[in-house]
């Protein structure tokens, strides 16, 4: 009886490591520079346009600065960025007959080691919904202080970043086209939540489309 008694204790095996090593994978940050560059544009842009009175005097060079850090936001963001911390992807493209077609690509669950952690999702989402509601609030501020020579490269940053976050609302959403639902499911969900994804151009991909005519 005790033979069996202490043969049963021995295959039993608690093991602590597990779920600390979870946390630690949850909270790790895989792709340092994505992450650096996801932020880094955007907020570069931000400061610039803030500060450019103090950096120079020259409105052309200040505007070119600043458009140019939009843009390279907008292209990193839509192409590198999503892809890597969050595995989603999307682009619009027009076919032979003229017609719109929206395209969303994400990564199934735990099929690769590289997958975004809850720490870059969190960062992702979060610089994605900040810096159009800090450009938008430029737009008014330039409005109501009629600095109207401005105005135009505030539209600018909102259409590039509001633009992005649109196509990721959706890819997120599964390529909902009506705004209103989409609006309704993503607040319903925390934006901090990770997304599971692969590398879109391996196999393994749930492939979303949505076309718009």
């Amino acid at each position: 009886m005790k033979q069996a008694l202490v043969d049963d204790t021995e295959d039993v095996s608690l093991d602590f490591c597990n779920e600390e090593e979870l946390a630690f994978s949850k909270a790790k940050i895989r792709h340092p520079l994505a992450t650096f560059f996801h932020l880094f544009f955007r907020v570069s842009a931000i400061v610039v346009y803030v500060c450019c009175d103090w950096f120079s005097r020259s409105f052309v060079g200040c505007f070119i600065t600043v458009l140019l850090l939009l843009a390279f936001d907008f292209w990193s963001v839509k192409n590198v960025t999503g892809r890597l911390m969050v595995g989603l992807r999307w682009w619009n493209q027009i076919d032979e007959d003229g017609k719109s077609h929206w395209i969303f690509e994400a990564r199934k669950v735990s099929e690769s080691p590289t997958a975004a952690t809850e720490a870059e999702a969190r960062i992702f989402w979060l610089g994605l919904v900040v810096c159009p509601g800090i450009w938008t609030a430029f737009f008014f501020s330039t409005l109501f202080s009629l600095k109207l020579k401005w105005l135009a490269l505030v539209i600018a940053g909102i259409s590039l970043q509001a633009a992005n976050l649109y196509g990721y609302i959706l890819c997120k959403m599964g390529g909902e086209s009506d705004i209103s639902k989409v609006a309704a499911s993503f607040l319903s969900q925390t934006v901090f939540q990770t997304a599971s994804t692969d590398d879109p151009q391996k196999p393994g991909l749930d492939v979303l489309e949505l076309r718009q005519h």
